[in-house]
């Protein structure tokens, strides 16, 4: 089972990926938790993305390919896996074809998660509030959010041509969003 979960930052990736992957018995794997194990483990990869992340730069791709190629490479993820955050670009996306394809494998499934721009900026600023978190203010989350449009939106629209997006309503209670993934993946991928 190899999966990507995607959609706008807010929209309940990373919890519904957890979800999802206990449910397939694969692993959710981030890439922010990828950069930030890395880094803590002081890999070489860590050590060098840890100067651009300390410059507020992005990470480029090569480093971060090379992350995700050793994570996916790592026994627990052998029978499949779900990425949160990769890819983002282009050049990712077909990296990621290059990695899948070399195992024998291929893609079965990309769900994406929709939700309305402005719950979702709502959603948000309820976490940062109960959360604690002073940097997400409105304006820096509707950046994030024309960020995404502007650089990984565009993404779905290749996997949409493949035939393998799922798209899902990522609004209202986690166990129903849960429920609606399961029931859009229900037939293309037998658990």
């Amino acid at each position: 089972m190899r999966l990507l979960i995607m959609g706008p930052p807010g929209a309940g990736k990373g919890t519904q990926a957890k979800y999802v992957a206990e449910h397939f018995k694969i692993p959710a794997i981030s890439t922010g938790d990828i950069f930030r194990a890395n880094v803590g483990q002081g890999t070489p990869l860590g050590i060098e993305a840890k100067r651009y992340m300390d410059a507020g730069e992005y990470v480029p791709d090569e480093v971060t390919n090379l992350m995700v190629r050793d994570r996916i490479d790592e026994p627990d993820a052998v029978a499949g896996f779900l990425l949160d955050g990769y890819p983002r670009t282009l050049a990712q996306v077909e990296e990621l074809d290059g990695m899948v394809a070399f195992t024998g494998h291929s893609l079965d499934a990309v769900i994406v998660l929709t939700a309305d721009r402005d719950e979702i900026v709502e959603r948000l600023l309820r976490r940062a509030q109960t959360e604690g978190r002073a940097d997400d203010t409105e304006d820096v989350i509707r950046r994030r959010q024309e960020v995404y449009a502007e650089e990984t939106e565009p993404l779905i629209a290749i996997y949409r041509e493949r035939g393998l997006t799922h798209e899902v309503d990522g609004m209202g209670e986690v166990d129903q969003v849960t429920q609606r993934i399961f029931d859009s993946l229900n037939g293309v991928i037998e658990s």
